[in-house]
């Protein structure tokens, strides 16, 4: 009985551990596999990183073209973060 409770508390820490991707710091593989961003919207963060690392949410929105409120929303509810930081915009609490 102990056996699937202990299997089971390892593999939700595992999960929460993975879920959290930190774009400053995000391979593009990594960036990829937050569902929200593809190849294309991958490539304009890459790009707009090269210039220098996000400051926050606000940076990020600015410099990357199509990411807007909702969209931000979306991403770091799918574990997306500005350094360490989940969006906390507007439209954050009612996703």
């Amino acid at each position: 009985m102990r056996k699937p409770l202990l299997l089971l508390a390892m593999a939700l820490a595992a999960s929460s551990c993975l879920a959290a991707v930190e774009i400053n710091q995000a391979t593009e593989a990594e960036l990829d596999s937050v569902k929200g961003l593809g190849p294309s919207s991958t490539a304009r963060i890459l790009k707009a990183r090269s210039q220098g690392a996000f400051k926050d949410w606000a940076d990020f929105m600015a410099r990357v073209k199509g990411i807007k409120p909702k969209t931000a929303a979306k991403l770091s509810q799918e574990g997306l973060t500005v350094n360490d930081a989940p969006y906390q915009g507007p439209n954050a609490a009612a996703q």
